[in-house]
């Protein structure tokens, strides 16, 4: 597997190794000793383990996110595709860090096989860019509707650039009506 800080040193690309034959192909999509050694070679901590995954079906266009929750049931969130493709963006929302209000987006796909680490402290969200697109993503803790919260997801104050078009009359309504980042309540107050 090769971790690759982005520009927000905190969220890492993941590409494992893929195997392939005349056959088709193998890869180990998680393996917790290397998820570890990788992050703790970026001089990143070892996060809280994995309690609980999700699968999300999206069709082009649909935007799901920023989402994130607070303590005390904040979620780190490893996250892939595995069908089609979507843009993931990952977006700081720890108040007093130096990159706060900052984000990253990384084209995930099912071609591509990447992963993206987002630890806590981060709203998460993503654009699908082809219908059927299958997202994965583990979590470090259940989903707890109370700790729950969104940013708006075209927030000009993030200045997200999603590529392609959003499919607005497809947004959630919670999403739709989510607050912007200097209006919501994110880590650290």
């Amino acid at each position: 597997m090769k971790f690759t800080p982005t520009t927000i040193r905190d969220v890492v690309v993941i590409e494992p190794a893929v195997f392939g034959d005349d056959r088709g192909w193998f890869m180990e999509s998680f393996n917790e000793a290397k998820f570890h050694k990788g992050l703790s070679d970026l001089g990143l901590p070892t996060p809280r383990a994995f309690v609980q995954d999700n699968h999300s079906c999206s069709k082009a266009g649909v935007l799901r996110g920023l989402h994130y929750q607070l303590p005390p049931h904040p979620q780190g969130k490893l996250v892939r595709v595995v069908k089609g493709a979507a843009f993931d963006v990952a977006v700081d929302i720890r108040r007093g860090s130096p990159t706060f209000g900052k984000w990253v987006g990384v084209e995930l796909s099912a071609a591509n096989n990447r992963q993206l680490w987002i630890p806590e402290g981060f709203a998460h969200g993503f654009v699908a860019l082809e219908d059927d697109t299958h997202f994965l993503y583990k979590t470090t803790d259940v989903y707890a509707k109370d700790c729950e919260r969104s940013i708006r997801w075209d927030d000009a104050g993030i200045g997200i650039v999603w590529p392609g078009a959003v499919a607005q009359s497809l947004l959630a309504p919670k999403d739709a009506a989510a607050p912007l980042l200097k209006d919501a309540e994110v880590f650290g107050g």
